[in-house]
């Protein structure tokens, strides 16, 4: 994890044929049952999917939002997402395109 230039957190992903970075609006770990905003940058093609799991459970994704650019510079098309993780844990969050996916892992607390 690393810091933007507007000094959000920020997370590379592990992307398969693609490109995958998150921007984190909240403080690392995140607060389990609290909304969190994250917004992706994603290289490939067609629409996003997202979804996060731990052990079989799912987060709610609240909202997801194609944005039509923004001064953070990571490669790739860009949306942002609200989520709520339901309880403590690592959560592994994958989006997919059409072309590429990936996934990153988020500690909840």
């Amino acid at each position: 994890m690393s810091t933007s230039e507007a000094g959000f957190p920020e997370v590379e992903g592990t992307g398969r044929g693609a490109e995958l970075w998150g921007l984190l609006f909240a403080e690392v770990p995140f607060e389990a049952g609290a909304e969190v905003k994250i917004v992706w940058r994603m290289t490939g093609e067609g629409p996003l999917r997202a979804a996060a799991s731990l052990d079989g459970r799912r987060a709610r994704l609240v909202w997801l939002e194609e944005h039509g650019g923004s001064s953070w510079r990571r490669p790739g098309h860009e949306w942002g997402t609200g989520w709520v993780f339901p309880e403590p844990g690592c959560w592994k969050v994958e989006l997919s395109r059409t072309r590429g996916s990936g996934y990153v892992w988020l500690d909840v607390r």
